[in-house]
């Protein structure tokens, strides 16, 4: 059974991913209309329907609130999957991020003192500041005003088969 439903705006571009509920839910709404359906079924004592695989919405997504929220996943699209120290392109499963100035001398972990880094650059620099350990990021860490479009990071190899048509032409980026 499968458990999660692919979300379309209303130009069929991807969105986000959601519980199956929570698109029965939408689609009962009348918010989303179902455009493919997987092969299970849903059912209630007086109702069958097949369990949604993906969803378009109606209308367009209310814009977000200005600034960026602070996350693991936007520092790394921040700094385009790159370590600040290396330059080394990696995906999001070969990546952690770095405090500049370290916690234990009083680093916050905030946009101006975090970068992307792979691991051994991240143990490399260890606990020390960017002049004791010979290491500076290429950039200065920095609050986005904005971010580009990100579609969900979808495996196209563990994506269901009913989502194929949809995600074909996501790019791979930040999935090993």
């Amino acid at each position: 059974m499968h458990t999660k439903t692919l979300v379309l705006t209303p130009w069929y571009f991807p969105h986000k991913v959601i519980r199956w509920e929570d698109a029965v839910t939408l689609s009962y709404l009348g918010k989303a209309d179902v455009v493919v359906s997987y092969v299970d079924e849903i059912r209630s004592p007086s109702t069958t329907l097949r369990m949604p695989a993906v969803v378009r919405l109606r209308r367009k997504i209310a814009r977000a609130k200005p600034g960026v929220r602070f996350s693991r996943l936007n520092v790394y699209v921040r700094d385009a999957f790159t370590c600040a120290y290396c330059q080394l392109k990696l995906p999001m499963s070969k990546l952690t991020y770095d405090h500049v100035l370290p916690r234990s001398r009083g680093g916050r972990t905030e946009w101006e003192n975090i970068v992307t880094a792979c691991a051994p650059c991240n143990a490399r620099k260890a606990n020390k500041t960017p002049d004791e350990s010979g290491m500076w990021p290429n950039k200065r860490p920095h609050r986005p005003t904005s971010l580009p479009l990100m579609p969900p990071l979808i495996d196209p190899d563990t994506a269901p088969a009913e989502w194929r048509d949809f995600t074909a032409a996501l790019p791979r980026i930040g999935v090993a």
